[in-house]
C-alpha cells in the first residue's frame, strides 16, 4: 500500500508538474501581450479547487492528466480589445508556442544540470588499443588524440563510434595530434559479426519491440510476449539472462519460450548477424574540471536533444510503429518505477522534452497546429472562417482521442 502511495506521489507530482510550467508558459506570455485570460486550470473533470483572480479564474480538476488556459475570443467571437483573435499575429503565436518552449528549456536545463553533476566523461584521447584491430595494426599508439576521421572532427567517443559505424568497412582516415605533431592513417575498421533477434525486452523480460523484418517478425514472435526460456534456460525475469544466453558462440538456432495469453509458446528462430566495426580502442577519461564538465553537459544535452527529434522521424518514416508509442499509462508506471532523485528528474526531463517537441507538431489540436493555422492567416493575410477552424480542430482532436485509447490500450497490455 506505501509503495503504491510512493508511485502516485511521484506520477502525480511530476505529470502535474510539467503540466503546470506548459501552461504557465502560455499564461505568462498571454499576460505580457495584453491578452485577456479568463481561466488557468490544471487538470480536467471536475473542479475541486478554485480561485478567483482580478479577472483570472484558477482551478484544479480531478483528473491530472492535462490543462488549459482559456482566453477571451481564442474559441467564440469577442469584441473585447484584449481578445486573443484582435492580438497581432506574432503575440498569438508567442502565446501559441510559450508552453512547449517552457517544456523544452526546461529539460534542457534539468538535463545539462544532471549531466556536468555527473563527474568526468571519456575524452578522444587513446588511453590503449586493442590486439589484433585496425589502430593497433597501424600504429595508433596510447596518448594519441583523435581530432578527424574522414574530415569529421572529433570531440567525443560517440562521434568516432558513428563515423566508423557510418563507414560501413570502408578504409577511412584518422588524423591524430602525437605531441603536437599531426599524423595521418589510412585503415579499414575491423569487422566484428553480432547476432541479433531484433527484439527488445523491458525490466521483467517482456518483449516491448519486434522489429519489423527481423528474424524474430518471421518466427512470429510478437510484442508483449513474456520471455520464459531461451534454449531451455530459464530466465526468470531477467532481459540480461536472456541477451548473455542468446549471444553464445556456435549457436545458429534459438528455441524461444514465450508465455502469450497464459499459454507458453515454443518458437524456434535463426538469427540474423550484422556486421559491426571497431578501431579497436580504449579512451581516457577526460579530467575533471568546471569547463569540462560544461562541454561535456552541452555535448550530451544536443544529444537527448536529437534523439527525441530522432524517434519522431523515424515514427513518421514508419521506422517505429504507433503500437511502440507510450501513453500516460505506460508513462505512469515508468515513472513508479524511478529509483532516486537523479532518476526521477531524468524522467521529468525526457517526458518535458517529449511533451514540448510533440505539442509542437503540426498536429490540428496540438499547440503546432495551432501555430500552422496562424501561419496560414499570415500568408492569406486574413483568418480562416471560424467555422472551419474549428472543424480543423474537432478533427484533429477526435484523431488524437483514438490513437489516445489505442496508446493506452497497448499499454495497459505491456504491463499486464
Amino acid at each position: 500500500m506505501i509503495s503504491f502511495l510512493i508511485a502516485a506521489i511521484k506520477i502525480i507530482i511530476l505529470l502535474g508538474f510539467l503540466i503546470l510550467i506548459h501552461e504557465a508558459g502560455h499564461f505568462i506570455v498571454a499576460k505580457l501581450c495584453k491578452v485577456k485570460v479568463n481561466e488557468f486550470a490544471i487538470g480536467f473533470g471536475p473542479t475541486i479547487w478554485k480561485k478567483q483572480g482580478k479577472e483570472t479564474k484558477y482551478a484544479l480538476r480531478l483528473i491530472p492528466l492535462g490543462g488549459f488556459v482559456s482566453m477571451e475570443g481564442e474559441d467564440e467571437k469577442s469584441d473585447d480589445d484584449r481578445s486573443f483573435s484582435k492580438a497581432s499575429i506574432p503575440k498569438r503565436m508567442a502565446i501559441v508556442v510559450a508552453g512547449a518552449t517552457v517544456n523544452i528549456i526546461f529539460a534542457v536545463i534539468v538535463c545539462f544540470a544532471l549531466i556536468t553533476t555527473n563527474g568526468t566523461y571519456v575524452s578522444n584521447v587513446v588511453d590503449e588499443t586493442i590486439d589484433g584491430y585496425a589502430a593497433s595494426q597501424v600504429g595508433i599508439q596510447s596518448g594519441d588524440e583523435i581530432i578527424e576521421i574522414d574530415g569529421k572532427e572529433i570531440k567525443s567517443q560517440k562521434d568516432i563510434n558513428e563515423t566508423i559505424s557510418k563507414s560501413n568497412g570502408k578504409e577511412v582516415n584518422i588524423k591524430v595530434n602525437r605531441n603536437g605533431e599531426i599524423l595521418e592513417y589510412n585503415t579499414k575498421p575491423t569487422e566484428v559479426p553480432v547476432k541479433t533477434t531484433g527484439i527488445y525486452l523491458d525490466d521483467s523480460a517482456k518483449i516491448i519491440v519486434v522489429e519489423k523484418g527481423s528474424s524474430s517478425e518471421r518466427s512470429e514472435v510478437r510484442a508483449n510476449d513474456k520471455l520464459i526460456k531461451v534454449n531451455d534456460i530459464e530466465i526468470n525475469g531477467d532481459p540480461n539472462k536472456a541477451v548473455e544466453v542468446i549471444n553464445e558462440k556456435g549457436l545458429n538456432t534459438i528455441l524461444l519460450t514465450v508465455e502469450r495469453e497464459g499459454q507458453q509458446i515454443k518458437i524456434e528462430l535463426k538469427p540474423d548477424y550484422i556486421s559491426t566495426y571497431y578501431l579497436g580502442i580504449n579512451l581516457k577519461q577526460a579530467p575533471d574540471t568546471f569547463w569540462n564538465r560544461c562541454i561535456n553537459g552541452g555535448m550530451q544535452t544536443a544529444e537527448f536533444l536529437s534523439s527525441i527529434v530522432d524517434s519522431l522521424k523515424q515514427l513518421f518514416t514508419g521506422q517505429v510503429g504507433v503500437d511502440q508509442m507510450m501513453g500516460p499509462v505506460g508513462i505512469s508506471e515508468v515513472i513508479a518505477k524511478t529509483d532516486g532523485f537523479r532518476e526521477f528528474f531524468q524522467m521529468m526531463a525526457l517526458i518535458s522534452l517529449s511533451l514540448g517537441v510533440t505539442n509542437l507538431l503540426p498536429i490540428p489540436a496540438l499547440d503546432g497546429g495551432k501555430l500552422l493555422i496562424l501561419i496560414i492567416e499570415a500568408i492569406r493575410r486574413k483568418p480562416l472562417k471560424q467555422e472551419t477552424e474549428i472543424n480543423i480542430q474537432l478533427l484533429g482532436f477526435s484523431i488524437l482521442i483514438a490513437l489516445s485509447l489505442y496508446v493506452a490500450y497497448n499499454d495497459i497490455l505491456r504491463i499486464f
